[in-house]
């Protein structure tokens, strides 16, 4: 980051893409994921004489660009930038976006825009991008005068990362970049975050004094490591049991005995069942969505328990769950206001063993039918992963895997999409790998994600890295063959899948690939995967049966068919009913949300 006295100055004359690549240095930017398109040649042009400073990194679809920079945000808490081109480039980047946006993740998008003189044409690809990113975004200007780079950009940063933080996005007119400016940087503002009220804080602690079965719940984005040890050594200190909510197991050491789990999708129901049994629940960071409140039926009456909510904007406490108290305040502050504080006598150290007992016990592994016991791989898989690894994690019905089976250490990260987007993880993997080189990085993706943006991985032979990618394969779009089979059992219909040889796919890049059909394969096979040096592809051979971590494609049919035959029955007095299919057993799969 440029010093204050560089900042001050009146560098001369420069076009706008230079005074763009120049802001992005003075805000601390290393990193620009993009796909190049003729809108913004100038920027890049840009981003050349920055090279020492900005990374930019050439990908092959928008989508994966921007779920790059989105990965950076979520490791750094800083945002990284992506630059797609104007009309169909920034719809596929639209995706990226909303994973931003639902994840609370900062983020930077730079989108070239068509000339300013052609507007409201219907010109060549133009798009008004402040109605089309409204819903999606924070923030959405457009810059037409290039003497408004630096401010624009540094409020562009402020509002990503400020409150909750999120996705910005900015249109570059073309001609505006050509133009030449004399207009001094702007670099970042001292702002203090805002702390929590402490007599709100010792009402947090009264009201914890109280209560007999109180449950933490870890959530939301951009938590230091500082304040993720501080929050630990505050529930750690009160023997408070802690979920994480949905995807973010990265913010709490998995192995410690008061961890409970995780709620969200394919929570353990055991677990849900405890958390409806609490008379405190303490919610920091989290929004308490409808991923993490089981569809918004967890704190709904005939069960209301008094909700404290910490969370850094305003106008998300009590935005569906009417709280006790809620607490606003950046969750880093409010790590460090409740560190030191402790409860005189806890009085639910057995509820806390409880819950630690349903976690332990949701990890035993079942006796799967097959060869290939997925649980045990897993199991296994943490014992070989590095100890400041970093996991992504796709949407699909197989990504109730590794929350089950993995106790994620305190430097591990794992991070998804809680909007549920297919095609994360693996440029997810990609951009975390370019942006901290040194770490392991792991994707975990279903054959339907891989299938979307799996093509990313040309991105990491160009820059040099090697995420492992363990892809999940029952040739099936899995989750919505679930929901398929629980309304209309047996009647499959769009939900399976004719796929590639997926490890002689990544040979073709150059890389490394491993397919595993039985349980003792797996660990030789990721040996060699990690001694390759390589990008490597690590095809799980699914039995497409065992549909969830709990049950099976069988076992759905025949727990949906009492009720289907009863509905049919209902509907019944007409004359031409059409038979009931005979299910196809799908060959093998991966899920789709």
């Amino acid at each position: 980051m440029e010093s204050a006295k560089t900042l001050g100055a009146r560098p001369g004359m420069r076009s706008g893409g230079r005074v763009l690549a120049d802001a992005l240095v003075a805000h601390g930017v290393t990193h620009a994921f993009a796909v190049p398109g003729e809108s913004f040649l100038d920027a890049l042009d840009g981003l050349y004489a920055v090279r020492q400073k900005v990374q930019l990194v050439t990908c092959r679809f928008e989508a994966g660009a921007v779920h790059m920079a989105e990965a950076c945000g979520k490791l750094t808490g800083r945002p990284a930038a992506a630059f797609v081109s104007r009309g169909p480039g920034a719809c596929h980047a639209s995706i990226g976006v909303h994973v931003a946006y639902q994840d609370s993740t900062p983020l930077l998008l730079f989108v070239g825009q068509i000339p300013f003189a052609e507007t409201d044409r219907e010109t060549f690809q133009e798009v008004d991008y402040r109605r089309f990113f409204q819903p999606l975004a924070k923030w959405v200007t457009q810059i037409d005068d290039a003497a408004r780079i630096p401010e624009l950009v540094a409020h562009a940063v402020d509002v990503a990362t400020s409150g909750r933080p999120g996705p910005v996005v900015i249109a570059l007119s073309e001609e505006m970049q050509r133009r030449e400016v004399d207009v001094a940087d702007i670099g970042p503002a001292p702002v203090a975050a805002a702390k929590p009220d402490p007599q709100a804080i010792g009402r947090m602690m009264e009201m914890l004094a109280t209560a007999r079965k109180p449950l933490v719940i870890l959530g939301g984005s951009c938590w230091s490591e500082e304040a993720r040890a501080q929050v630990r050594q505050f529930a750690v200190a009160n023997a408070l049991p802690v979920a994480v909510a949905f995807r973010r197991q990265g913010l709490y050491d998995n192995r410690l005995p008061n961890y409970a789990g995780d709620l969200g999708v394919g929570a353990d129901p055991a677990l849900v069942a405890r958390a409806r049994e609490a008379d405190l629940v303490l919610a920091f960071g989290t929004r308490l969505g409808e991923p993490v409140s089981q569809g918004y039926t967890l704190f709904s009456p005939p069960h209301c328990p008094p909700i404290v909510h910490a969370h850094p904007d305003a106008a998300e406490i009590g935005r569906v769950f009417r709280p006790a108290l809620g607490i606003v305040s950046g969750m880093n502050a409010f790590a460090a206001a409740v560190a030191d504080l402790r409860v005189g006598q806890p009085a639910w150290s057995a509820w806390t063993e409880e819950l630690r007992s349903v976690r332990d016990a949701g990890r035993k592994v079942p006796a799967y039918e097959g060869d290939l016991n997925l649980g045990q791989v897993l199991r296994e898989l943490e014992g070989l992963l590095e100890d400041d690894a970093i996991l992504t994690c796709d949407a699909g019905n197989f990504a109730t895997w590794p929350p089950r089976f993995l106790d994620f250490s305190d430097r591990q990260r794992f991070i998804g999409p809680t909007n549920g987007a297919m095609g994360y993880a693996v440029p997810a993997a990609v951009g975390a790998k370019i942006a901290q080189p040194q770490r392991q990085v792991l994707a975990f993706v279903g054959d339907g994600g891989f299938l979307m943006t799996g093509q990313e991985l040309a991105t990491a032979f160009h820059h040099g890295v090697a995420p492992i990618v363990v892809l999940f394969n029952n040739q099936m779009y899995g989750t919505v063959r679930m929901y398929q089979e629980r309304a209309y059992p047996g009647r499959v219909s769009g939900t399976t899948l004719t796929n590639p040889d997926f490890a002689h796919l990544v040979e073709a890049f150059g890389g490394h690939g491993e397919l595993v059909t039985a349980t003792a394969d797996f660990a030789p096979a990721f040996r060699r995967a990690v001694a390759s040096g390589r990008p490597a592809v690590i095809e799980l051979a699914m039995n497409p049966e065992q549909i969830t971590t709990r049950a099976t494609l069988a076992q759905m049919r025949a727990a949906a068919a009492p009720a289907t035959a009863k509905g049919r029955a209902k509907r019944a007095p007409v004359a031409a009913v059409r038979p009931g299919g005979v299910g196809r057993k799908g060959p093998k799969g991966a899920g789709k949300r």
